[in-house]
């Protein structure tokens, strides 16, 4: 018998493939991430929507049991340029929750976000990495 520490392979979660939001309403989420966030519409299934976000496949579901019916994780959205990006969502009827802010000065970069709501009520971000 081998010892399996010394012949395992070692994992490491390294990518993206898919991140899941719950809808109430997955009619009216679709058309939010479709057609105000401008994300690309990949095919709809029962009970469930799917998106390209940069090559993360983005799935909008309705719960299908009681522990799922939660708002979600916070999703961040990179842009390159963090005030356009919330004007234009803004025109859009997006509602965000606090202006774009600084959130950390690095030393060849600025952190900025600003927060905003889907549809449902799930928290989500647009972020900045800002070059000095």
């Amino acid at each position: 018998m081998t010892d399996a520490t010394q012949t395992a392979p070692v994992l490491g979660l390294d990518r993206l493939g898919q991140v899941a939001i719950t809808a109430r309403d997955l009619d009216r989420a679709t058309d939010f991430y479709r057609d105000v966030l401008g994300m690309r519409f990949l095919f709809r299934a029962p009970g469930l929507s799917f998106f390209d976000c940069g090559g993360v496949r983005l799935l909008l579901s309705v719960p299908e049991k009681p522990a799922f019916d939660h708002p979600s994780s916070i999703l961040y959205f990179t842009v390159d340029d963090l005030r356009v990006a919330f004007g234009t969502l803004a025109a859009r009827g997006v509602r965000f929750t606090d202006e774009p802010h600084l959130i950390a000065e690095m030393p060849d970069h600025e952190l900025w976000m600003a927060f905003f709501e889907d549809s449902e009520g799930n928290m989500l971000a647009l972020m900045s990495e800002v070059r000095r």
